[in-house]
């Protein structure tokens, strides 16, 4: 499986993180293969990147992590064109759950073990300063690497946390993702 730094744009300014419950593997698989789809047949937003979409293990939703040149670029889209770029899938998959967009930046990434494959990638939301950071970053059996990301408040992380296999993982109330799709933009 792809390592989360080859998915890692340097020019990005911010990086945009939003989960979709969809309740099944199918509806999941649905969402995720029709977004693909438009993200190949629409003209390349200004800003964009690149835009990864992941598949939860449990095949209950899809994690998106989409990288832009500022959260300015970003807004301007979603203002003019997000709707449209959803509707297609909202028409296929009605009732998608979306509890909301994080906008975070790549501040450091700690990699234990560059050779090994990842199994999962599990993302969790740590508050800064109260130790849980570290314990994230801290190696342990078949932790990889971890990848932080704050938020613009600085209060909260978001740790996309590289892993062997799910069983070494851990971490009761973590979501599970596999990658499904890496979309990233061509141009100079």
């Amino acid at each position: 499986m792809t390592r989360f730094l080859d998915l890692v744009h340097p020019a990005a300014g911010t990086a945009l993180m939003s989960e979709w419950l969809t309740g099944t593997a199918e509806r999941s698989r649905l969402a995720a293969d029709t977004l693909k789809d438009e993200w190949a047949a629409a003209e390349t937003p200004a800003g964009r990147l690149a835009q990864h979409v992941f598949l939860s293990t449990d095949g209950t939703g899809l994690l998106f992590y989409a990288q832009w040149a500022s959260d300015e670029d970003h807004l301007a889209w979603a203002r003019a064109h997000r709707a449209g770029a959803v509707s297609r899938i909202d028409t296929l998959v009605p009732g998608i759950e979306r509890p909301g967009l994080t906008r975070t930046r790549l501040t450091r990434s700690v990699v234990h073990d560059a050779d090994r494959p990842v199994g999962v990638y599990v993302v969790s939301t740590v508050a800064v300063g109260d130790g849980g950071l570290e314990a994230a970053v801290a190696p342990v059996p078949g932790l990889l690497a971890a990848h932080v990301h704050l938020t613009p408040d600085g209060e909260r992380a978001v740790v996309v946390a590289e892993w062997t296999d799910a069983a070494a993982s851990g971490g009761v109330g973590h979501r599970r993702y596999t990658l499904h799709h890496a979309f990233e933009d061509d141009r100079p």
